[in-house]
């Protein structure tokens, strides 16, 4: 049976998909074909155009020889900066890879392993130097008399500020002149990286063939920081004025660049390389100047090696110290101007160094000088031949000279080139102008005799020529093992030709270098043993010792000083008073020629302070082996019964009654264990009365009343003489312990 047609279409719509018209189909397939044909063009288009634009940085790096190096590590090219066009050209290139070295050296017949091994245990950079930065030149057979190599190094900080933004942010401007500095510093780079950081700033590496060199940029804040550390014997010192030169582009006309820079040694040396190198081994030149970064200014003033030592003057200025009063008065500044709290108006200190040892400090050497020179000319009753020893800079000259009881000054100095660079380079030192009667330069005194010759050699041979009332041995410090320290504080024949030469009332001084500590071994061990020889030397031949300390400011630590004396009479006029110093100073040290002082730190009130032995010295002293007697006595045992005259409920330990012969005698009420202190605070505190005062009594005893001469004739009969020789003191127990003496 046939469906009608009606009901035949609504069946085949149920079952058939929806039919699309043919003519959209076409439309929307063409509009996605033009879009996407238009979307690949652009993509191609962009494409090229930064295939073109890589094409062309490759170019450019492809002829940058700055950036040649960067392509591969193991071919290394050398540059050379032409002259007239300032830029760089490729000379050559060489493989460093190991392999292709070796064989390449075994083909041409130059090298062999037995070269290779013993370049290894020598410098192995002994090659011939070229102009080029990276040529390795030609490799040279190994000296078997060259310095071995040592694991050790030297590492060279730089900072620099107000430096030009763009010259910061510059890549290549900065290749450019890190590879001018390894050049001039007859360097060799092998390769080096650099990166440009966002939003701006450079860090750049550079690999030497001695170790390496790097930087790093704040492009706005004008700094930038440099590290360049090298494994080899020349100096890294020079180097310096290099990279202000090639680094330091100032931002502007009105800021300078600032420089700020620390060097150290580093690594492993053998003990003869640290005691014999004038920066290791902590050296004043290397903890004073060298090391510490915060200096914002340094400069050499001169180098020099003598034949006999190194000499070094540097010119520093810290950067946290303020004006001193002479510099704020040069300054002509307000005093609340706040500049005055900064380094701006301060003066560079100038200091002067022998093979690394500080020995002058210019602001603060009048200080020294007159603390070296004036105790001893004083400990003499009259001294008038002086012979100074090893003082080359002059300062101490100057001081004796200012006395005048002098009449002839042996100079006597063993490098004659210190004594002129002190000339050139310091001449305060040697400044007499302001003394009345001498001339403008000390060396010139008409008393003053220089004589060039070795300190040791002549007093030995003119011991018996010569006589002097006072000797002053200005050397180096006895811890000092090198230079003139070495022969002279441990002779025996030295120590004693000085005794022989001088006078029955002659006075020695010399320096002892850095003062003891509480801490410090006994003294016969460590660094300052050589200082205990001469101490054991010189008893064996003074009468009396004093030893005292220069607190003052400048040096990293006090310094101390000793006066040895052949005869015990100087302890008398050492242990003078106030107005007895200052009296004398008076007598004998006339005004300069401007109507003042001639000294300007030494006086009675600091002679007090030498005269007080620190307890730093009586320590190291008892620690001597075996232990001085004497040190048994230097305070209580705290261990020991303690009885004074009263104990602490006011209970009385002790009594005054007669005794079988009528006379007041201290009895004990209790039971005094053996061993134990009976009143130490009444045996402290005696009465001391000079010999000049007693025989005064004496003479006035018959002028004064019956009380008076009972007190008199009580202090004459009842004082002891003091066991220190020379002092002239006589001392008298007071109180009740007076009552135990007599007993």
């Amino acid at each position: 049976m046939k469906m009608p047609d009606k009901a035949k279409n609504k069946a085949s719509s149920s079952s058939n998909p929806t039919e699309v018209d043919l003519r959209y189909f076409l439309v929307v397939l063409t509009t996605c074909m033009v879009l996407a044909f238009s979307v690949g063009l652009s993509v191609e288009q962009s494409q090229t155009v930064v295939r073109s634009q890589v094409l062309q940085k490759e170019e450019e790096e492809e002829s940058s020889p700055l950036n040649a190096v960067k392509r591969d590590p193991t071919v290394v090219r050398s540059f050379e900066r032409n002259e007239e066009s300032g830029e760089w050209q490729i000379l050559e290139e060489s493989l460093l890879s190991s392999s292709s070295s070796s064989s390449s050296s075994k083909a041409k017949g130059k090298g062999s392993e037995d070269d290779f091994n013993f370049s290894r245990k020598y410098n192995i950079t002994a090659r011939k130097r070229t102009k080029y930065v990276a040529d390795l030149g030609q490799p040279e057979h190994p000296n078997p008399d060259a310095e071995e190599y040592q694991p050790s190094g030297q590492h060279l900080l730089v900072d620099l500020k107000n430096v030009e933004e763009a010259f910061l942010d510059s890549e290549e401007r900065l290749a450019r002149a890190m590879i001018g500095v390894v050049e001039e510093a007859n360097l060799t780079l092998l390769s080096y990286h650099g990166h440009a950081l966002d939003p701006a700033g450079v860090s750049m590496a550079g690999i030497l063939l001695e170790s390496h060199i790097s930087l790093h940029t704040w492009p706005s804040e004008g700094i930038i920081t440099l590290d360049l550390f090298t494994c080899g014997p020349n100096s890294l010192l020079s180097i310096v004025p290099v990279i202000e030169r090639l680094f330091g582009v100032p931002r502007s006309e009105s800021e300078k660049v600032v420089t700020k820079w620390s060097h150290d040694l580093r690594g492993f040396r053998s003990f003869a390389k640290r005691v014999n190198h004038h920066l290791e081994n902590g050296s004043d030149l290397a903890t004073m100047i060298m090391s510490p970064h915060p200096i914002s200014y340094k400069k050499e003033v001169i180098s020099v090696q003598t034949p006999f030592q190194r000499i070094d003057i540097w010119e520093a200025k810290d950067a946290y110290d303020t004006v001193n009063y002479e510099e704020m008065k040069k300054s002509g500044l307000d005093l609340n101007d706040t500049r005055l709290l900064t380094d701006e108006f301060q003066l560079p200190e100038k200091y002067f160094f022998l093979d690394g040892t500080i020995q002058i400090i210019q602001s603060i050497e009048t200080e020294e000088h007159e603390s070296l020179v004036h105790p001893a000319m004083l400990a003499h009753p009259n001294p008038e031949n002086v012979a100074i020893l090893c003082g080359g800079g002059g300062g101490a000259l100057r001081e004796v000279l200012k006395h005048n009881t002098v009449s002839d000054v042996k100079f006597v100095e063993i490098d004659e080139m210190v004594v002129d660079v002190a000339k050139k380079h310091l001449p305060g030192l040697s400044n007499c102008t302001d003394i009345v009667g001498s001339a403008d330069s000390c060396f010139d005194d008409p008393r003053a005799t220089t004589i060039i010759s070795d300190a040791v050699d002549y007093i030995i041979e003119n011991k018996d020529s010569e006589s002097f009332d006072v000797i002053i041995l200005d050397g180096l410090d006895p811890e000092d093992l090198s230079g003139q320290s070495k022969d002279m504080y441990n002779n025996e024949n030295f120590i004693a030709g000085l005794f022989e030469t001088l006078s029955d009332e002659g006075v020695l001084v010399a320096q002892l270098g850095t003062s003891p500590g509480l801490h410090d071994p006994a003294p016969h061990l460590g660094a300052f043993a050589t200082r205990e020889t001469f101490f054991k030397i010189l008893e064996t031949h003074a009468a009396a010792m004093f030893v005292y300390d220069l607190p003052a400011g400048g040096y990293t630590e006090p310094i101390s000083m000793v006066i040895a004396c052949k005869s015990s009479s100087c302890r008398q006029r050492w242990y003078q008073g106030i107005n007895e110093i200052d009296s004398e100073i008076y007598r004998r040290i006339p005004l300069d020629t401007n109507g003042k002082t001639a000294i300007d730190y030494y006086d009675g009130s600091t002679h007090a302070l030498y005269q007080e032995i620190p307890k730093a010295w009586e320590t190291i002293y008892c620690r001597r082996n075996p232990t001085p007697y004497e040190c048994a006595y230097r305070g209580l045992d705290w261990t020991k019964p303690i009885y004074e005259l009263e104990d602490n409920s006011g209970r009385a330990n002790f009594s005054v009654k007669k005794n079988a012969a009528g006379e007041n005698s201290l009895f004990a009420d209790i039971l005094i264990e053996k061993g134990s202190y009976i009143l130490p605070e009444y045996t402290a505190s005696p009465f001391v009365i000079s010999d000049r005062m007693l025989k005064i009594l004496e003479a006035t005893r018959d002028e004064v009343n019956s009380d008076d001469e009972r007190v008199f004739s009580h202090i004459v009969q009842n004082s002891r003489k003091s066991f220190l020789n020379g002092l002239d003191e006589n001392i008298m127990d007071t109180g009740v312990i007076s009552l135990v003496r007599r007993v």
